[in-house]
């Protein structure tokens, strides 16, 4: 099988543990994810099944939207509540809607973030939390980011005798976007401690939580048709690509490699052959040369309404 899989990977899950259940369950090897959710956080994880395992980062460029919960009056190691408390301020008084959706607005646009010390970024050839979990520390490097909206979605909830104060949000961001930093960066608004209390990944890949495949539910027995009937086409992480249908000849000098001289302005198309994507061609100059290549593609004819 090859195309994309949306499937939904429920909190206490690492996104691996979903790959090898699903390489169980349809006896698949050729597997791929885009986008890694800590095990904390449930909702969409768009999985690639074979030759589409090239279109990761295709996927990954479409965005992602989540939906969660901050808190305000502690902070942890891991900016989420899996790690350790390591501040706490207790807030005598609540802050107003004012105050805190001018700090999330204020995280809006292309902000700068450093990765947290409990993330997979690799810095001289090892995993951030592979320093935090032996009490090392290292220099982080920044990096650009791009948050489309980052809006509150519930009134703001005060405990008093706790002194803490919550609230939800969505969040639409790029690609490389931590959602426990901007939780973190709310607080740092605000000059108090924050975490990223909950967090639910409600749309990736252009998919969204209705459309995904919950693994739980399946059996050795049902699994491949259920797989079958969720998965979809390849040009479906390239979002709105422009679709060529190839002739016989143009399909050959593809197989070679070749640049094609094509009717067509946009910087990058997908070739398609007997109604299935075969590459994704970028222009140059006055040509088209192979940008990605999808030759052993043997997936389902693409529907002509995409």
């Amino acid at each position: 099988m090859d195309g994309i899989l949306p499937v939904y990977k429920p909190a206490g899950m690492t996104s691996f543990d979903v790959i090898a259940q699903l390489r169980r369950l349809i006896h698949m090897k050729k597997i791929g994810h885009s986008g890694t959710l800590d095990p904390s956080v449930d909702g969409v994880l768009p999985i690639a099944l074979g030759a589409a395992t090239k279109a990761v980062p295709a996927l990954m460029a479409l965005g992602k939207t989540y939906t969660g919960e901050v808190t305000l009056g502690f902070c942890t190691e891991t900016e989420d509540l899996d790690g350790a408390e390591v501040e706490r301020v207790h807030l005598n008084q609540p802050f107003d809607e004012t105050q805190v959706d001018a700090a999330l607005a204020s995280l809006t646009g292309t902000i700068t973030q450093v990765p947290p010390m409990f993330s997979a970024v690799k810095v001289n050839g090892r995993r951030l939390y592979e320093y935090a979990r032996k009490g090392e520390t290292v220099e982080r490097p920044s990096r650009q980011v791009t948050v489309y909206s980052f809006k509150r979605t519930s009134e703001l909830k005060f405990d008093a005798e706790s002194g803490v104060q919550t609230f939800t949000f969505e969040a639409k961001v790029s690609k490389g976007t931590y959602i426990r930093t901007l939780a973190v960066d709310v607080g740092r608004k605000l000059e108090v401690p924050a975490v990223m209390s909950q967090l639910t990944r409600i749309a990736s890949g252009g998919f969204t939580l209705a459309q995904t495949l919950d693994l739980r539910e399946l059996t050795p027995e049902t699994a491949t048709q259920a797989v079958a009937e969720h998965l979809r086409p390849i040009e479906y992480a390239y979002g709105d690509l422009p679709l060529v249908a190839l002739t016989a000849d143009q399909w050959d000098r593809v197989q070679h490699g070749r640049f094609l001289q094509l009717k067509q302005t946009t910087e990058k198309i997908g070739l398609t052959y007997q109604g299935v994507l075969k590459a994704v061609y970028q222009q140059a100059d006055t040509l088209y040369r192979p940008d990605v290549m999808y030759l052993t593609n043997e997936g389902s004819p693409i529907d002509a309404s995409h």
